[in-house]
């Protein structure tokens, strides 16, 4: 960790106005107070900067409300989208009485996931690769009240737009499901991915690629390295923060809603995940299937296991559950195999060296708080390897296109956020060991995310008027 006189050095050399005080709620979205750089000192390090807990869902409620954060002075990065000179730093959230970290505090529990890996002896460290997608668009307008409900999304590159009257229009748009890496004037979102991916680079985010995804209307991807798992949830708020804000610099919006548009592949969180121990990937055996070690082998047993539960957190809104439609490369049923798109959990076989060797988890989507996402798998993969569960034989087919018997044999995703919460009720154990995650935890998000599917249940959708309306 840099020294509070080495951010100092960096404040002056860079001209810095401004401090940002990041922080995450239960729920994954991030929050910021701003500070004088002179009021980054010892004390704040040592005694935090206080705050109204009781505004940030699932923390507390107001009658406890008084909260502390503690900057990680490991996460300082120069800011780049205000119009002053500003450090970001990442901050732990501390209970002003007991002044113990806060159990609800998303990065404290990937704190203690980490820990737990460690004290098992299974690895010294898990390493995280998630791949998010992303849509973005020209125009978004949605509203809902008692007697209108509506959303309506535009792209100049959308399928939707080749006969519009654009004064004039210049084609190239995008055929459907046909936007997978086109170059321009195809693809016209090209320069702001990398706009985006340049405020990465700024960061400290190492980016490998970016292109455009298979969804016409914009969708997009940034590639970006792996790293261990607190690190890399504290990249993807980065991530998220980022290619929202680059959008709007460019006079465009963007979304990481798993499913924005029908008829067209929806955005995942595809993560990527292995264990090492020192400098030893334990993922990796020359002789194992698809080059996985036995241990790998226990790892995916426990995720396809424990994935039902898992999904409460990875994929945690009631639009997750429309993303997982056949046939646009999103999961169905709870199986694995090594380059198939169609499994659960994928085996990418690019590579055949040993540091390259991992699992793709590929339902997530990146609405997930990545915190409690990345350490719900790791928590699943680690009880499978200490239970030594079996993942069954690999699926090397097309799954879309299973016979209903075939199909009857498998275990399916939830269909539902419902169906996921009442898996996370019946199977959360594994998730306690350590006290990774705590009760009070799981009961709040319960709790919050049943409501949250309540209220889009007792709503009337258009195309419930498309069907119903003369019935």
């Amino acid at each position: 960790m840099p020294s509070l006189q080495e951010i100092r050095q960096l404040i002056e050399a860079r001209g810095v106005r401004r401090i940002d005080l990041k922080v995450t709620d239960l729920f994954g979205t991030w929050h910021h107070f701003s500070i004088p750089p002179d009021h980054l000192t010892e004390d704040l390090l040592q005694n935090g900067f206080g705050f109204d807990g009781s505004s940030f869902p699932g923390f507390q409620p107001v009658h406890e409300s008084d909260m502390l954060l503690i900057p990680d002075l490991d996460t300082a990065a120069i800011d780049p989208v205000p119009n002053a000179p500003t450090l970001s730093l990442i901050c732990d959230v501390v209970d002003s009485i007991t002044r113990e970290r806060f159990s609800r505090d998303p990065r404290n529990v990937a704190t203690r996931a980490e820990q737990y890996l460690r004290a098992s002896g299974v690895a010294d460290e898990a390493r995280f690769g998630p791949e998010l997608e992303f849509f973005i668009f020209d125009d978004v307008r949605f509203q809902q009240d008692g007697n209108t409900a509506f959303y309506f999304v535009d792209s100049r590159e959308g399928h939707w737009n080749a006969g519009r009257d654009e004064g004039p229009n210049q084609a190239a748009k995008i055929d459907q499901q046909r936007g997978y890496a086109p170059v321009p004037p195809a693809d016209q979102t090209a320069d702001i991915r990398w706009y985006i991916a340049e405020q990465l680079r700024s960061v400290g985010i190492e980016v490998e690629f970016d292109h455009h995804e298979v969804a016409s209307g914009g969708q997009g991807e940034i590639g970006i390295r792996y790293a261990p798992l607190l690190e890399m949830a504290d990249q993807v708020q980065w991530y998220r923060y980022l290619v929202r804000n680059g959008a709007r610099a460019n006079g465009r919006v963007a979304t990481f809603m798993p499913k924005p548009i029908h008829g067209a592949s929806g955005s995942g969180m595809h993560t990527h995940q292995s264990l090492w121990r020192r400098d030893t990937a334990l993922f990796y055996d020359s002789n194992g299937y698809a080059g996985l070690s036995h241990l790998a082998r226990s790892y995916m047993g426990g995720l396809l296991h424990h994935a039902p539960a898992v999904l409460a957190f990875a994929s945690p809104t009631t639009n997750s559950y429309r993303r997982f439609v056949p046939g646009f490369e999103a999961p169905i049923y709870l199986s694995y195999s090594m380059r198939n798109r169609s499994a659960a959990i994928r085996i990418p076989t690019y590579s055949t060296t040993p540091a390259s060797k991992r699992i793709e988890f590929r339902p997530p989507d990146g609405t997930a708080n990545p915190y409690l996402a990345f350490s719900a798998m790791l928590m699943a993969g680690l009880d499978g390897v200490e239970r030594q569960l079996d993942p069954g034989d690999p699926l090397d087919r097309n799954l879309y296109e299973l016979d209903e018997n075939e199909a009857a044999r498998l275990r399916t995703l939830p269909h539902s956020l419902d169906e996921a919460l009442d898996a996370l009720e019946a199977d959360h154990e594994f998730l306690l060991r350590g006290d990774v995650f705590t009760v009070d935890l799981l009961e709040k998000w319960v709790t919050a995310k049943r409501k949250e599917a309540a209220e889009v249940h007792s709503r009337p959708t258009p195309y419930e008027y498309v069907q119903y309306f003369d019935a």
